[in-house]
């Protein structure tokens, strides 16, 4: 899991290619829980907080990149 402060370093591309990555794992997890016993349930609680971490700093870039060029015109 990483902080906030570790994903703002990383570029969109591969924020985005994160976000598939963790959203792979949390269906992984998500049917594991299903099927069989999970070691740790604790960790489809992780992967959402992983997921909300990156759609929040892509969402606040996105923002930024909005004002920005509504300041420009």
């Amino acid at each position: 899991m990483s902080k906030a402060s570790e994903l703002r370093e990383h570029s969109d591309e591969q924020l985005e290619l994160q976000l598939k990555d963790v959203q792979k794992n949390l269906f992984r997890l998500r049917l594991q829980s299903e099927t069989e016993r999970l070691e740790a349930p604790s960790e489809i609680v992780k992967a959402k907080r992983e997921i909300a971490r990156i759609k929040t700093i892509l969402r606040q870039r996105e923002i930024d990149r909005v004002k920005t060029a509504g300041a420009a015109s």
